[in-house]
């Protein structure tokens, strides 16, 4: 009788896990539509936007505006984004994994952070990492860009910083995000000084037309590029942690209910036993008295 009120309370944690993980994974549905979107429809303004931004700093000298040239002095910057909860598969594990790779430890020890998200703060706080700022607290992410953009351009512009990378999961489906990082500061591009003979790769003429001239709007143009970088690489980040957030639900849903339907099983031999045996005194007791 033990036995069977055991396998009972069992069966019934297992279909109460199952009913919550069931409504997390609905919720985390709803909510990956909506991140999706964003993240879908805004990745070629995006990628349209850096283009634009290469072709003009292309001619442009790198010495002429401070957000092109390469600083001497400074501490590399890390912008670590992760979730603020768990319950989203390896997704975290995999991103903090690809940032050992990508970096030696002794750069990892050296690098400045930023992060948004409480997972990635735990853990280099943990690893007692340089935590320079955290941005976790404003809920959704997209809050707190103006506030980072300004934070990474005012630190790159006074020599704070030499390089400035960001690390984010990049959404590519709902089964799968991708960890990737890339190079935000100093802005890459292609200068060829008048008159050098040294052959150098064509610059394609600009597709559109720039008034008054490409000087007067790089400023500008390239704070807002950082901007929407940040943006594009949040909006990544937040769709991939909803995608995976209701796959790993959906996957302990399923594994609650196959949990549910052997401990039925067992629920049922176990009950044929005791009927068994229960029968099996009646006969033998009957036997005796005869």
């Amino acid at each position: 009788m033990a036995n069977l009120r055991l396998i009972k309370r069992r069966i019934k944690s297992a279909q109460n896990i199952s009913q919550i993980t069931r409504a997390m994974q609905m919720v985390a549905a709803s909510k990956m539509k909506k991140a999706q979107g964003l993240a879908v429809s805004g990745r070629p303004y995006a990628e349209k936007i850096a283009e634009m931004v290469t072709k003009f700093v292309a001619r442009i000298d790198p010495e002429q505006h401070p957000l092109l040239k390469e600083n001497t002095n400074g501490k590399d910057l890390v912008i670590l984004i992760t979730t603020n909860k768990g319950l989203c598969g390896g997704l975290n594990t995999n991103l903090l994994r690809s940032l050992q790779k990508w970096f030696k430890e002794t750069e990892l020890a050296s690098f400045q952070y930023v992060t948004l998200g409480k997972r990635g703060e735990t853990y280099l706080v943990r690893g007692k990492r340089a935590l320079l700022a955290d941005f976790s607290e404003k809920i959704p992410f997209s809050q707190n860009i103006p506030a980072l953009t300004t934070l990474i351009t005012d630190g790159y512009i006074k020599g704070e910083f030499k390089r400035v990378e960001i690390v984010y999961n990049n959404f590519l489906s709902a089964l799968r995000q991708e960890p990737t990082h890339k190079q935000l500061l100093p802005i890459k591009g292609l200068f060829i000084p008048a008159g050098q003979t040294v052959e150098k790769p064509e610059i394609t003429p600009l597709e559109f037309l720039v008034e008054p001239d490409v000087e007067s709007i790089l400023d500008p143009l390239l704070f807002h590029y950082l901007e929407n970088q940040v943006r594009d690489a949040v909006l990544q980040a937040e769709a991939s942690e909803h995608s995976a957030r209701m796959m790993a639900m959906k996957n302990a849903t399923d594994n609650a209910r196959e949990f549910i339907e052997l401990l039925t099983l067992e629920y049922y031999r176990a009950r044929q036993e005791k009927i068994t045996y229960e029968i099996s005194d009646m006969v033998t007791a009957r036997l005796a008295v005869s």
